[in-house]
């Protein structure tokens, strides 16, 4: 590994980077305390980069990143995705931004058990404009693409963990969004599910030039990411790339 100030800076052109992150602030109310969670963070993720965020439990990884989601808002600091600074949006207008622009996968799936893998891929259109019979098409491509044609119709708990996962992962490709944020996605999978995820996600990464951001404890699942990113108590330290 070497050295990523390309990839992963905190000194660069601010029109360049697809996530260009500017002293970010967060903390939290516990009671009466405020617990700083991120503590002037600088970062820049360049569009088609997929960068694995590490660190201990409590490091902020996971804030961080429902921060560039749009999930969560920070107490200060910049935070553009594509150029849109989404800390100025109002809480309709980044509903309508995370529609538009994010992809999400979850460590637990996510899937509603009473829809099939079909409609459960379906339901982010539902919100859109598209036809019934344009929905159905880019459900059919997407389940192509994450090998699950067959199971279209299967309903969660019919399928396996990796499944399950595979149906998580066609969801979030289904708006074709800007960019696809992942927490812990192997985190309940057995090796070979995890090992077939991971390969998933590569695929997307470097056949579709999809930018991803994932969360993970696993210094394994780390490796299949372009760049490593590391948080310590709120903090960056330092980045790597393979």
């Amino acid at each position: 590994m070497k050295d990523v100030s390309h990839a992963v800076s905190t000194d660069v052109d601010p029109t360049a980077p697809l996530v260009d992150i500017r002293h970010l602030v967060k903390s939290y109310r516990r009671g009466v305390q405020t617990v700083p969670v991120l503590s002037d963070i600088t970062l820049a993720i360049g569009e088609g980069d997929f960068i694995a965020l590490m660190g201990p439990s409590g490091s902020g990884k996971s804030t961080l990143l429902n921060l560039i989601a749009g999930i969560d808002r920070p107490d200060g600091g910049e935070l553009r995705v594509g150029g849109q600074d989404i800390t100025r949006l109002s809480e309709a207008e980044l509903a309508g931004w995370r529609a538009a622009h994010v992809g999400f996968i979850f460590q637990f799936y996510n899937l509603m058990p009473v829809l099939t893998a079909f409609e459960n891929i379906e339901l982010p259109l539902m919100l859109t404009r598209l036809t019934r019979k344009e929905r159905r098409e880019r459900v059919a491509l997407v389940l192509d693409m994450v090998n699950l044609s067959n199971r279209a119709h299967h309903y969660p708990s019919e399928l396996s963990g990796g499944q399950q996962q595979r149906v998580a992962i066609a969801r979030a490709l289904i708006t074709d969004p800007t960019l696809i944020v992942a927490d812990e996605p192997t985190g309940d999978l057995d090796r070979t599910s995890a090992e077939e995820v991971l390969a998933m996600m590569q695929r997307l990464n470097r056949e579709l030039g999809k930018t991803i951001i994932m969360v993970t404890h696993d210094a394994h699942a780390a490796g299949a990411a372009k760049a490593l990113v590391h948080l310590e108590k709120g903090e960056l330290t330092n980045g790597t790339t393979r």
